[in-house]
């Protein structure tokens, strides 16, 4: 049977008959297996009546880049129908604006019950900031789907201006376009959401404005390619692969991956409505547990190569294999003179690093989305008094993510039992205590608060 045929088959066969490869070391002891002779080697699971979903049901959106990975090896690999999800739509949104308008209606309405987000978008979404009319759309961060994947794309009309890493050196340069009438223009692929922080942070890190320096614009991460072609921008921020197909189609440069300039930094995010959630909390911890599978599959290294075609499907990426797999195993051109790196630890990564738990939503990153939103003049001084806690409480559901892990067999070694990673640091040697946010916006020259 081809890859495909037996990736369908996974994806359609019933409930009872249902299973996939437990990694090893991570799941445990299965229950007793549930006859399964048409899958030979492949190890089923009984779901207990207390595990059973109450609906096997659920539409999930996501945008075609790395990070919607875990969510499309669950349904690929048979993962969502092993633990009773049997009927998972993984649906491609058009960008970022439609995800937002498809979660406000809800699958009923013909939108998605949830699925991949940017941070803080869930929060966003959660006090009505960003959706029609300011309604409140309650939603519940789950899990954290990867860490890095992402990078910096600058236009080859910009080779020899020392962009890198360190945009200091290039910031005489930036503030001279500014003054000629001609600014830098930079783009990311939502407002106030991780690719509009990374691009912000990078800069600012070098003494150059965002707001005022350079003109920021949003475009969906699919016409990074056609925009750079055109000139109609300099800059971009966005996810894999879009970075690395600019280099490999010879339209630009990468001096930065957010891999550099924050090892293990949070990315993507597994949220899904409040409501959907209240009323089906088995089927919930059902999904948690495919995708940790799903984490688990992608973090192993040999599996990569499968991944980068699982992905190529016209379904989700529509982009080659052999331009995916580069990245997915670390491996980047950088261009305009910068060495290459080859360097798995600088790739996404989507279960376990050397920093702990990358699947578990830890309530600390999420105070520095928020931090970085008050920093930026997105959210108003005020979250980052108590109500910033009371917030994250109320839309972070960890507690739904451990029990999820528990009924899993993760191991209690991979379970968490701080909310909190601790102390960060970021490469221009600033550090964020999430014990106190106020002391590391003080730390920051340039911010709009």
């Amino acid at each position: 049977m081809s890859n495909f045929s037996r990736r369908r088959f996974l994806t359609t066969v019933g409930t009872s008959a249902i299973t996939a490869v437990f990694l090893k070391g991570c799941l445990g002891n299965p229950p007793e297996p549930v006859s399964n002779t048409s899958n030979p080697g492949v190890t089923p699971v009984t779901l207990t009546p207390e595990m059973t979903p109450e609906t096997p049901v659920i539409k999930l959106g996501f945008a075609p880049i790395f990070e919607a990975a875990p969510l499309i090896v669950a349904k690929e690999k048979g993962f969502f129908a092993k633990y009773g999800m049997n009927e998972v739509e993984i649906a491609k949104q058009a960008n970022w604006g439609s995800a937002r308008d498809n979660v406000e209606i809800g699958s009923a309405g013909g939108g998605i019950d949830g699925g991949q987000w940017q941070m803080p978008m869930p929060y966003l979404i959660s006090e009505g900031l960003i959706t029609k009319n300011n309604v409140k759309i309650p939603m519940y961060v789950l899990a954290m789907l990867n860490t890095q994947g992402n990078g910096i794309a600058i236009a080859k009309s910009q080779e020899g201006k020392n962009i890198t890493l360190d945009m200091s050196k290039a910031k005489d340069y930036i503030l001279g376009l500014k003054q000629s009438g001609k600014p830098f223009r930079a783009a990311f692929t939502f407002p106030k959401a991780n690719q509009d922080f990374w691009i912000r942070y990078w800069l600012a890190a070098g003494g150059i404005n965002p707001d005022t320096d350079v003109n920021l614009m949003t475009v969906p991460a699919a016409q990074t390619v056609a925009n750079m072609k055109t000139g109609s921008m300099e800059g971009f921020s966005t996810g894999d692969p879009w970075p690395t197909r600019i280099v490999a189609d010879g339209i630009g440069f990468m001096p930065a991956l957010t891999a550099q300039m924050w090892a293990n930094h949070p990315e993507e995010y597994l949220a899904i409505r409040a409501d959907w959630v209240d009323k089906n909390p088995k089927a919930t911890k059902a999904v948690l547990k495919a995708v940790m599978e799903a984490q688990q599959w992608c973090d192993t290294q040999s599996n990569r190569s499968e991944l980068a075609q699982i992905l190529s499907g016209a379904n989700y990426f529509n982009v080659p294999a052999t331009v995916l797999e580069p990245a997915l195993m670390g491996k980047y051109k950088m261009g305009d003179g910068q060495p290459d790196i080859d360097d798995y630890k600088m790739a996404v990564q989507y279960w376990k690093t050397d920093k702990g738990s990358v699947s578990f939503p830890y309530k600390s990153l999420d105070l520095w989305f928020i931090t970085e939103s008050v920093r930026w003049g997105f959210l108003p001084a005020s979250y980052l008094d108590d109500n910033a806690k009371a917030l994250i409480d109320k839309v972070n559901r960890s507690d739904l993510w451990r029990e999820a892990a528990t009924e899993a067999g993760i191991p209690s070694a991979d379970i968490p039992s701080s909310d909190s990673r601790g102390v960060e640091t970021l490469f221009d040697g600033k550090t964020f205590d999430p014990a106190n946010p106020k002391a590391y916006l003080d730390s920051l020259a340039i911010k709009k608060v």
